[in-house]
C-alpha cells in the first residue's frame, strides 16, 4: 500500500494548529458561469485567504509544527512569489527569523510585501540552481530549517486544509477542479477527499505551456518541467516526490488550457463575479469552461478552487500588446 505525504488525521491536526491565524475563505457562486459552464459551480475563494494566497495554510502549518529548539534557529527557503510572502507572515506570527531567497527578477510589490513581514531578504540569480544553492548556503550559516514550497509532508497537510471547509461549504461535490504547478494543494485537496467522500472525481487543470503533470501522468512516471512558457506563473514548477504519487494514483484526469483561455477565464471572472484572481488561478476556471470538460458525464456540482489574487496591476495580461 502507498504511503502518501498526508491523511484525514494530519490534515485535521494542521486545521486545529493554524485556526484563529487563517481565514476561513468563502464559497461564492454564479448564475452567469453556471451557465457558461452547464454545471453548478462553487468557487473556493482562496485569493481571499491571508497574502492573498492558499500558501498561507500549508507555510503556517510548517512553521508552527517546529519544535522550539529548531524553531529558535528560523525558517529559509526560496520564492520568487507567494510562498515567500506565507512563510514571512508566518514565521512572523511565531516570533521566529525567516530568510527569504528570492530571484533578482522577483516582483517588487512581492518583495515589498516580504519585507514588510519582517524577513530577512538574499538576493540571487534567477535560475533554480542559484535559487537552491543560495537557499543552502544561507540555511548551513543560520542553522535555520528549510522549506519547501510544496513538496514537504506539513506544507501539503496544511494546503489540505482547504478540503475540510470545502466539504462544509459545498456539500455533495460530484467532482473538483484544481489548478496544479507543483501539485502541493492538489495533493492536499485529493488527499483529504479520498477519505471525506471517494466518489468526489478529482480534476487537475494545467496550462498548455508548463503540461509536465499531464506529460507524467500519460507516461506513467515523473517528467520534470524544463522550459515553460504560460501567463500562470504559479505553475511554472514540476511535481515534487510527495505529490507525483498522489497525482499518479488519485488524481482522475490532467486538462489543459491555453493561455487564451486562462486570460479569458480571468477577466470573466473579474468582470462578471467581481473577484480579483490571478492568471494562476485562472486555470481552473477556464478548465470548467473548456470543451473537453463539458463533454464529461454525471459532475452536477462541482468545486472550483481560485487560488490566488495576486495581481500586478501594472501588468495585467489584457492590457499588454498582442493580448
Amino acid at each position: 500500500m502507498t504511503h502518501y505525504a498526508a491523511n484525514l488525521e494530519s490534515i485535521r491536526e494542521a486545521a486545529r494548529r493554524i485556526e484563529g491565524h487563517v481565514h476561513r475563505t468563502p464559497v461564492l457562486t454564479s448564475r452567469t458561469l453556471d451557465g457558461l459552464a452547464g454545471r453548478s459551480l462553487f468557487f473556493k475563494c482562496e485569493n481571499l485567504q491571508r497574502v492573498g494566497a492558499f500558501k498561507m495554510r500549508g507555510a503556517l502549518n510548517a512553521v508552527l509544527s517546529l519544535s522550539d529548539a529548531d524553531a529558535a534557529s528560523g525558517v529559509v527557503t526560496h520564492s520568487s512569489g507567494n510562498f515567500a510572502q506565507a512563510v514571512a507572515l508566518s514565521a512572523q506570527i511565531r516570533g521566529i527569523p525567516a530568510h527569504i531567497v528570492m530571484p533578482s527578477n522577483a516582483p517588487e510589490v512581492k518583495r515589498r510585501a516580504v519585507a514588510g513581514y519582517g524577513a530577512t531578504i538574499i538576493p540571487c540569480e534567477p535560475t533554480l540552481e542559484a535559487r537552491e544553492t543560495t537557499a543552502n548556503r544561507v540555511q548551513s550559516e543560520t542553522g535555520a530549517t528549510l522549506l519547501h514550497p510544496y513538496d514537504q509532508d506539513e506544507v501539503i497537510a496544511g494546503q489540505g486544509t482547504t478540503a475540510l471547509e470545502l466539504f462544509e461549504q459545498a456539500p455533495d461535490l460530484d467532482a473538483i477542479v484544481v489548478p496544479v504547478g507543483g501539485g502541493g494543494l492538489l495533493s492536499g485537496i485529493t488527499l483529504a477527499y479520498r477519505e471525506l467522500n471517494p466518489a468526489v472525481r478529482m480534476y487537475a487543470a494545467e496550462p498548455l505551456g508548463a503540461d509536465d503533470a499531464y506529460r507524467s501522468k500519460a507516461a506513467g512516471e515523473l517528467i520534470l518541467q524544463t522550459s515553460p512558457n504560460t501567463i500562470a506563473d504559479g505553475l511554472l514548477t514540476s511535481l515534487g516526490e510527495r505529490t507525483w504519487p498522489v497525482i499518479r494514483d488519485c488524481v482522475d484526469e490532467i486538462i489543459r488550457v491555453d493561455d487564451d483561455q486562462i486570460m479569458h477565464a480571468m477577466r470573466l471572472m473579474w468582470e462578471r463575479m467581481k473577484t480579483v484572481i490571478e492568471p494562476s488561478a485562472a486555470t481552473s476556471v477556464a478548465a470548467v469552461l473548456s470543451d473537453r470538460f463539458r463533454q464529461l458525464e454525471g459532475l452536477e456540482r462541482v468545486g472550483v478552487l481560485l487560488t490566488g489574487g495576486n495581481v500586478d496591476l501594472d501588468s495585467l495580461p489584457w492590457m499588454q500588446p498582442g493580448s
